[in-house]
This record gives structure tokens, C-alpha cells and sequence, in this order.
């Protein structure tokens, strides 16, 4: 009999990626480009509304921590709002469930979980997005977040992610084959004093949805 396990509980760290998946950190400084190199430029409404949701986070955290299902109602919510990604061609899936087959076969296992957001086009994948509390490092949850994005069903398209703690957004890049691997972005903060780290975050996901989709 197949055992179901919950992946929050059963990919904890990234040393679990590889045994359970065979999936590990690309070295090929070139696996991932989508978030580098020339981004789409954010129109005079998108800016102000991220300026808006900027000021509103640190609102927020001035008054008390914040909840997983606060940074969902505040930011990641409004976030996807105004990208465009709540409307055709793009549809939001939210505690989307699934599960994954887990290497090797032979531990008659499978692994469930549910994506907090998946932004799909046409009932393909386009990113995977992952929200955690304030003060949760998002670091700590790429295991959790690329095991998430073993799940799509299309494994000959390359799949990208989204962690976000509300403060820190990072993304990643998932690709499938005779090896398993995955990439990482540098990590974006609103908190930089020079610049609106959720600008440039908000540029790199504007052009991971624009990129075509393998059929």
C-alpha cells in the first residue's frame, strides 16, 4: 500500500531534494537568465501600486508580526491583482493540491501538498508561488517550494517559483531530465534604502509570465 506523506513535513531541507528527488543546485551560470538581463519596465500604475503595497507592509509590521494568511491578504493577493495575473490568459489557482511521485520508487511513497498560488495559462504551469509569516526566512523554504514544482505534470517545461515572506522575494528555476536541477534569482527586499527591491521582483516576474510555453 502506498503511504501519502505531507511534503511539509517530509522535504525539510535541501540534503531531502536529493535523495527523495535526485534534484540538485545547477552550477552552469547559465541555467537561469529569465530573471537577469533586460526586464520588462513596470508602467506609472504598476509603480504606484507597489509603492502603495511597500508602505502598507511597513504599516503592518510597525504595529506587530505578521501571519502567513496576513502577507497572503496584503501583498501576495494585491501583488498578482496588479500584474494582470488574476485575469485572462492568466488564471490563479489557490490551495491547489498535489501530489508527487518520490525517487527511489521503491519507497512506495508519494508526497502531498498545496501550493499557496500557482498562475497557470492554458493548464500549463506558469509560476509556483510560495507565501510564509513575516520574519520566516525564504530561504528555508526553497526545499519545500521545489518540491512543490516536481509536481507539475509537464515536466518537459522548465518550471519557475516564487518565495515570498511579504519583505523578501526570491525566485527559482526548476528543470527536468536525466538530471534533476534547479536554480536560484538573488534575493529582493523591499527594505533597501536605494531602491524598491519590489519593483525589480515584481520586473522579474513580469517577465517569467511573458516567456512562451513549451507545448
Amino acid at each position: 500500500m502506498i503511504q501519502e506523506t505531507a511534503i511539509s513535513k517530509a522535504i525539510t531541507k535541501l540534503s531531502d531534494l536529493r535523495t527523495k528527488f535526485n534534484l540538485t543546485r545547477s552550477n552552469n551560470p547559465l541555467a537561469f537568465t529569465e530573471w537577469q538581463g533586460e526586464l520588462p519596465e513596470l508602467t506609472a500604475s504598476e509603480i504606484a501600486s507597489l509603492d502603495r503595497l511597500k508602505n502598507r507592509y511597513f504599516s503592518y509590521i510597525e504595529g506587530d508580526e505578521i501571519s502567513e494568511g496576513t502577507v497572503n491578504i496584503i501583498m501576495l493577493h494585491p501583488l498578482l491583482d496588479v500584474m494582470g495575473l488574476c485575469d485572462f490568459p492568466f488564471r490563479i489557482r489557490g490551495e491547489q493540491s498535489l501530489k508527487v511521485e518520490i525517487f527511489p520508487e521503491d519507497e512506495d511513497r508519494v508526497l502531498q501538498g498545496r501550493i499557496d498560488a500557482l498562475v497557470i495559462q492554458n493548464q500549463f504551469w506558469i509560476v509556483v508561488i510560495e507565501s510564509k509569516e513575516y520574519g520566516f526566512s525564504v530561504s528555508r523554504a526553497i526545499p519545500q517550494t521545489l518540491a512543490y514544482m516536481m509536481g507539475n505534470p509537464r515536466p518537459e517545461n522548465s518550471t519557475f517559483g516564487m518565495i515570498t515572506n511579504g519583505e523578501e522575494y526570491i525566485f527559482l528555476k526548476l528543470l527536468r531530465g536525466e538530471i534533476n536541477q534547479y536554480a536560484l534569482s538573488d534575493l529582493f527586499s523591499i527594505s533597501n534604502s536605494r531602491n524598491n527591491g519590489l519593483n525589480e521582483a515584481m520586473r522579474v516576474l513580469k517577465q517569467l509570465v511573458s516567456l512562451p510555453v513549451r507545448r
